[in-house]
């Protein structure tokens, strides 16, 4: 047997075995000492200079950031932002000189009590900011110790451990080298899992006891499927995690040998499987896996990964190329989806405190209007190159959408008397995000050309649950009741009127919320690139009718336990050899 299994949150499917290595550990057993008095500023240059290496550290990783990994960008500028701040560094000075605490002692000492001020503040938000500051203290506190940050692999490919893992960590690191992930911090939908799930690599977060179970070099068996580490397995273990390894990749292949073919249920029913990206790049790749167009581009990108705004003509480029590239399939950029709390590096940060309710999105285009018209007009410059839609995110009221409608045909006007080619008849949507849009859904359905449902946003709104708090993120269920039916609802507004609606959030690509949405029925589903041919082989194997029934079921349930449970029973009896190969968002019932 093996020597401890333990568990966690599996967020990227498949399974690796290799020998462990930790990245980084919760701050612990550091030097208590107290430093002559010759010594104070020789200490306190050690923290600065600390600081600074950090800080040339998150400058460094940003500069190297991959394509696959721009829509990271925030949390990496949010680490650089708190390591630039003065508070931590000033109090861990004034320590140093005043109670001639050695560094790694008056960094810890200063890390509690803006923990403890943190703690008092009544703003979860806010509260919760405290692991983002722990993330850049602990990487100053290893700079002291003397640990090296960039630990490299000796032979062959390994397991990377962590405490908590940020782009800045991954970026330290030779991605090509490490199989898997796993982290003692972190939920369903945290952006561990969303990193490893774009380097295609398995990954399992949330796993209690990783620190004090696992050290270095130890031989695991990380299962990204159902969720499980097994330290020092034995040879049976091994050889059946080898097994179930190859039946895994076998079954990888077959889908993508079968990608091109349509997404059509066994009884009829087609829907459109698209891709969500950030860049032309993931566009240019959509053939060989089947995608049939772009449900969602993440337009921010371009705006995070630079350090000043674009001009017109360079989003025209950008966009055109992703237009062309997709054809004869369609594009749909989501507008600026950005505000407070995501950095242009030209502007000053607004002080929010709570950004996720904030001048965001839609709020932050209208408020800032000569920056949407650009964006627009490229938009519709690029889309004379081929099909294209645009969106406009977080709507919450049918003015909002008049008057970001309203920008729209002034841009319009401005394209027409310069003479540029554009695209004058544009499919226009929304995203439904907010409680508020669903409830008024029918209003909305009247003024859009079409809807695209962003489950990670409503089901937070709509739950109260802040997905990236490890703390509440089981509480984050995608088939909730209230989340089922105000889906169904949007749906049959958007169809009353003859409007498509699509799903693109994470639950788009749960194979287990897959039969309530093709039971609703939504018109297209839009995924991250590598999970189309999965998703697509899963509708080609499924019955519309057995999907409506199953819906109604979920519709009549008054609770989230009795939902996951038929869901679960109804993908295990249709899929009984498969189901062991999906890992989901549905997590432990409450």
């Amino acid at each position: 047997m093996a020597r401890a299994v333990l568990h966690g949150f599996p967020v990227s499917a498949g399974i690796a075995i290799g020998k462990a290595f930790f990245l980084n550990r919760r701050h612990k057993g550091l030097r208590h000492d107290l430093v002559p008095l010759d010594q104070v500023e020789a200490e306190a240059a050690r923290l600065e200079a600390a600081v600074e290496a950090v800080a040339a550290e998150f400058e460094q990783a940003r500069a190297a950031m991959p394509a696959e990994l721009r829509g990271q960008l925030d949390i990496l500028d949010s680490h650089l932002l708190m390591c630039r701040d003065p508070k931590l560094k000033n109090e861990t000075l004034r320590r140093i000189r005043e109670g001639r605490m050695n560094a790694e002692w008056a960094l810890e000492e200063s890390l509690e009590q803006i923990a403890r001020a943190f703690a008092r503040l009544n703003v979860p938000y806010i509260r919760d900011r405290i692991e983002d500051v722990r993330v850049v203290a602990g990487r100053i506190g290893r700079h002291l110790a003397g640990t090296v940050e960039k630990q490299r692999l000796e032979n062959g490919r390994g397991i990377l451990l962590a405490y908590d893992l940020s782009p800045a960590d991954a970026l330290s690191l030779s991605l090509e080298r490490i199989s898997a992930f796993a982290t003692e911090v972190g939920g369903k939908t945290t952006h561990t899992g969303i990193l490893a799930r774009n380097l295609q690599i398995p990954a399992v977060v949330g796993v209690g006891g990783l620190e004090d179970e696992a050290k270095d070099g130890d031989l695991l068996v990380v299962d990204g499927l159902e969720g499980k580490i097994l330290l020092e397995p034995s040879e049976a273990e091994l050889e059946e995690y080898i097994l179930r390894q190859h039946r895994f990749d076998d079954y990888e292949r077959d889908t993508r040998k079968n990608a091109a073919l349509p997404a059509e249920t066994e009884d009829g029913r087609r829907v459109s499987v698209l891709a969500n990206v950030e860049g032309p790049e993931e566009v240019e790749s959509l053939r060989a896996l089947g995608g049939e167009g772009v449900g969602l581009v993440r337009t921010e990108f371009f705006y995070i990964a630079r350090a000043d705004m674009p001009r017109e003509d360079e989003l025209y480029e950008e966009y055109s190329r992703m237009v062309r590239a997709a054809a004869p399939h369609r594009v749909t950029f989501r507008t600026l989806d950005v505000g407070a709390d995501k950095i242009f590096s030209e502007r000053a940060r607004l002080d929010e405190p709570n950004p996720a309710l904030g001048l965001r999105a839609i709020r932050y285009s209208l408020r800032h209007q000569n920056v949407f018209r650009r964006q627009l007009r490229a938009i519709l410059r690029a889309a004379a190159h081929g099909k294209a839609a645009l969106m406009f995110p977080m709507i919450s009221g049918v003015s909002e959408l008049r008057q970001a409608k309203s920008v729209l045909n002034e841009a319009r006007q401005e394209l027409e008397a310069s003479g540029l080619p554009f695209d004058p008849d544009i499919p226009v949507g929304i995203m439904i995000e907010l409680p508020a849009a669903v409830l008024i859904a029918d209003s909305l359905a009247k003024e859009s050309d079409f809807f695209s449902i962003g489950t990670n946003d409503l089901i937070q709104y709509s739950l109260g649950v802040d997905r990236g708090n490890r703390h509440v993120s089981y509480l984050h269920q995608p088939l909730h009741p209230a989340v089922v039916r105000a889906v169904k609802y949007v749906v049959d507004m958007a169809h009353k009127v003859g409007i498509k609606v699509g799903v693109c959030g994470e639950m788009a690509a749960d194979p287990y919320c897959l039969p309530i949405l093709l039971g609703m029925p939504v018109d297209e589903l839009s995924v991250a690139p590598q999970a189309i041919p999965g998703i697509k082989h899963l509708v080609r194997h499924s019955n519309a009718e057995e999907c409506r029934e199953l819906l109604q079921q979920a519709l009549a349930a008054p609770t989230v336990q009795s939902i996951n449970k038929a869901v679960r029973h109804a993908v295990y009896s249709r899929f009984p050899d498969e189901t062991a190969f999906y890992s989901s968002q549905l997590g432990a019932d409450f």
